[in-house]
């Protein structure tokens, strides 16, 4: 699948087969999100993979949009350390998960972490460096039920050129 292609038909998957993801796929995956973009060329970030049932439960209930978590084969959690832009870089990390997980045939939903009530705690769970936040959680496994492409704004409701 080319990159236009993933980009296009990447959607939010929130049910999940309980098919588990070969090893080869998911350090690929996580491989791309280390050759995102980031300021400086800093690379902030670190990724967990977490697999385990108890601590996909764990993370799913300390969580608001992400109760389905414990659900997925595969969670990443994309933590970077404090530094100016690190929002960005842990963002454009998340986006390169996202789209090699669909590259990959797989569904994949991206649920926030920087600065939410339960960042402090699933960074404990995870027992992550002092410096280190949380800025995403990614489930992925592979579709339980695959749906329709979702509803986007058309792109003339969306672009303007040189001005509003």
């Amino acid at each position: 699948m080319d990159a236009i292609e993933a980009i296009k038909s990447r959607k939010s998957v929130r049910k999940f087969s309980s098919r588990p993801i070969p090893d080869n796929i998911i350090y690929d995956i996580i491989d791309c999100a280390r050759l995102a973009p980031s300021a400086k060329n800093i690379q902030p970030w670190r990724f967990v993979v977490i697999t385990e049932p108890k601590m996909k439960q764990a993370i799913a209930t300390i969580t608001d949009y992400g109760k389905f978590l414990d659900r997925a084969p595969v969670l990443v959690a994309v933590l970077c350390s404090n530094t100016q832009y690190m929002v960005e870089d842990g963002s454009a990390a998340t986006q390169n998960i996202l789209l090699a997980a669909t590259a990959h045939g797989l569904g994949s939903c991206w649920v926030a972490g920087y600065d939410k009530y339960y960042e402090k705690s699933v960074s404990i769970l995870l027992n992550a460096p002092r410096d280190m936040r949380l800025i995403s959680i990614v489930a992925l496994g592979y579709h339980d039920n695959p749906i329709g492409r979702v509803k986007k704004r058309e792109l003339e409701d969306v672009l303007f050129l040189e001005h509003f």
